[in-house]
């Protein structure tokens, strides 16, 4: 689909656009028109499985637009459920699994209203755009803008390495969207040539990787990345990783292998292997210890090279960028693994050992934070190693390059369950979408949502839609030399980069693509 299509919203309940694939009609709710469960591309299955997204067939009449599609293929790790929780997708199944939705407070295609894509995370292993937390209704009313969420795939069918299919299909499903976003959201009131990406954890990953795609040149004016990891494989550690799953099911790493394999029992052969992941760390390296087993591949083709290289070289120096991660990144992992509160000084030593950068990277961890406990110093390498300092990274070759970037970190603590999680990973999540009382993050925000919470909420969701507006979250850039940083918190402020003893100790990294232990 490569053709501008324009559309009219009814003025009635049930609004209508026409796309370039037919006529949609979607729900009005609360002041905003919804469209949920948009084919952007074909259903992945068939000849086309596990191959490059293809273009969705058009259909005839008014289709319906009032329920999320399905999920693609993965497991339950977290207890999250696959499909959604609301709005008529509990328990949707097929194989339309790249589906798009948008919310629009304007769905007129003379509004020209910023356009805030979002792609979610989930170790690029799980999620759904459909989880309850990703509505999109309070920021697209909000902030103005029209809003977009996605589905792209995960796991074996999104990021093995696998002889006969190309890599990254996950990401090239999200330039796929983009590249739908682009041809249609005119008729949803949105400004194709306004276009912000945004995503956190796998998605801010995502983000990063966009910057470095020539693919995904120009589908997006602005890009947010919320807490960005920095693992990035070289194929021959996704190919040795995607062996081992297919192994689980006697199979080889092949396309033609796995192309005809249920897709549920290739997700179930990923869980089978990180069940055992430890046991490979000699083998895979720092991605073992983390039960890390899909990233973005450095293919050289679909991304050339790593995202900080890529934007150091000036890749992104004309997108505006929007970097930042929560100060206590590792806490929720932590708590996870049962470890809060109980790690000893061993298994402090041990990360260390495996995630401190250099030779002498355990040495500078405790002699930069001389009294820190094993818990805190367990959290602070964990948290550096896999989002703060890959965050930071990103921001500082963005600006080193020439490009505008801006910086923030969230410190406020998080009230729910006993304010156990202070500022942990993914607490931004509820906080940008203004979703304080559905979805599991809002758990972190607690049962009845404070006045706090609810300012926060508010100053942060109008730094995004500020800056998918204009560029400008509303507070200076980020350069080298003075490193202004916006904290959120109850009390917001400015100031230089708070993590100043990290980044020291993290200056002269690369984060370069993760390697196989043969390599």
């Amino acid at each position: 689909m490569t053709t501008a299509v324009t559309g009219t919203a009814s003025a009635g309940p049930r609004p209508e656009v026409r796309v370039a694939g037919g006529a949609l009609r979607g729900s009005l709710e609360s002041g905003v028109a919804v469209f949920r469960g948009i084919p952007f591309a074909a259903p992945p299955v068939g000849a086309l499985r596990l191959a490059a997204p293809r273009p969705a067939a058009s259909w005839d009449g008014v289709r319906p637009a009032l329920s999320y599609g399905p999920p693609p293929p993965q497991t339950d790790m977290l207890g999250q459920g696959t499909g959604a929780q609301d709005s008529g997708a509990q328990g949707v199944v097929g194989d339309d699994w790249l589906t798009v939705n948008v919310w629009s407070p304007e769905a007129d295609p003379a509004a020209t209203l910023p356009v805030m894509v979002w792609i979610h995370g989930g170790a690029y292993t799980i999620g759904v755009s459909s989880q309850p937390e990703f509505d999109g209704g309070r920021l697209a009313r909000d902030g103005d803008v029209v809003v977009v969420t996605f589905n792209y795939r995960v796991g074996m069918e999104g990021f093995a390495q696998l002889a006969g299919a190309p890599s990254n299909r996950g990401l090239l499903d999200q330039v796929a969207a983009l590249e739908w976003v682009r041809d249609n959201i005119t008729a949803f009131g949105g400004d194709p040539d306004d276009v912000t990406v945004f995503g956190e954890s796998a998605g801010g990953g995502s983000v990063a990787a966009l910057l470095a795609m020539p693919r995904a040149g120009g589908l997006f004016r602005r890009a947010i990345a919320q807490s960005v990891p920095g693992t990035f494989f070289s194929p021959q550690l996704a190919a040795d990783i995607a062996a081992a799953c297919a192994a689980e099911l006697g199979l080889r790493p092949t396309s033609a292998d796995l192309a005809t394999a249920d897709p549920a029992l290739l997700a179930l052969a990923g869980d089978a292997v990180a069940a055992t992941i430890t046991t490979r760390a000699q083998r895979w390296g720092q991605p073992a210890h983390r039960s890390i087993l899909f990233a973005p591949v450095v293919d050289g083709d679909v991304l050339p090279v790593t995202p900080w290289q890529a934007v150091a070289s000036g890749s992104s120096r004309d997108v505006d960028l929007l970097a930042g991660h929560t100060r206590d990144e590792q806490r929720l992992f932590t708590a996870f693994t049962g470890l809060l509160g109980q790690v000893t000084p061993e298994q402090a030593e041990t990360a260390l050992q495996v995630f401190a950068p250099g030779p002498d990277g355990a040495h500078r961890y405790r002699g930069a934070y001389p009294d820190a406990s094993p818990d805190q110093l367990y959290e602070l390498v964990h948290s550096d190693w896999l989002f703060r300092m890959p965050t930071l990274h990103l921001a500082e070759a963005q600006a080193a390059a020439g490009g505008r970037v801006h910086l923030y970190e969230l410190t406020w603590p998080a009230p729910g369950m006993g304010g156990a999680f202070g500022a942990c990973h993914g607490l931004d999540v509820p906080l940008v979408f203004g979703n304080l009382t559905s979805g599991q993050p809002a758990l972190l925000i607690g049962d009845s949502p404070s006045a706090e919470a609810t300012a926060l909420s508010a100053r942060m969701r109008t730094a995004w839609t500020a800056f998918a507006a204009g560029g400008d979250p509303g507070w200076p850039a980020y350069d080298r030399d003075r490193r202004l940083t916006q904290l959120f918190d109850v009390s917001c402020a400015v100031t230089a980069y708070p993590e100043e003893r990290s980044r020291l100790i993290w200056q002269d990294h690369s984060f370069p693509a993760l390697l196989l232990g043969a390599e």
